[in-house]
């Protein structure tokens, strides 16, 4: 599961911020990234609520208010929280707010890889939504996808939303 979890991320954030100089490369990596814990043999440190609080907590301390790189380091914790809302990882409570419920993970497997074909129905929507967003932000023409490469800007999502 990529796809679902990056449309996702990208449309709700076009959606509530509306800010067209947002840049989306992070929230993409955040948006994946608790996919990482599979590796480990289900949902870890990476779907829990603690890990996604705690790295938003490192960026705004470590950066300035209104910085250029704090806009764009933003992304990665806003793109790991969108997945557990996306992933319903707030079913498994163990993991979810681990480590205050106990330092020890359940034995369940990724959520979102646990819900059958349901899953694949997900995945169908999200490749949707990501050939809706390529299409809307014209990124088959070269300069365009190194404009968003550069900066991460996708121009029409937010401006459909208005």
């Amino acid at each position: 599961m990529v796809f679902w979890f990056i449309g996702t991320a990208i449309v709700t954030v076009g959606f509530v911020f509306r800010d067209p100089n947002f840049d989306n490369r992070l929230l993409i990596v955040g948006s994946v990234l608790p996919g990482v814990d599979v590796v480990f043999g289900g949902a870890r440190a990476l779907h829990s609520i603690t890990v996604s609080i705690a790295l938003l907590a490192i960026v705004m301390i470590a950066t300035t208010r209104g910085s250029r790189i704090r806009r764009t380091l933003l992304g990665l914790p806003i793109g790991m929280f969108l997945h557990l809302v996306f992933d319903a990882a707030w079913n498994d409570t163990d993991t979810f707010w681990w480590p205050f419920t106990g330092v020890s993970f359940s034995d369940g497997g990724i959520p979102i890889v646990d819900r059958g074909l349901l899953s694949l129905v997900l995945e169908i929507i999200g490749v949707g939504m990501c050939i809706w967003l390529w299409r809307t932000n014209g990124l088959s023409a070269a300069d365009r996808r190194r404009r968003f490469l550069d900066d991460g800007r996708l121009i029409s999502v937010p401006a459909r939303f208005r």
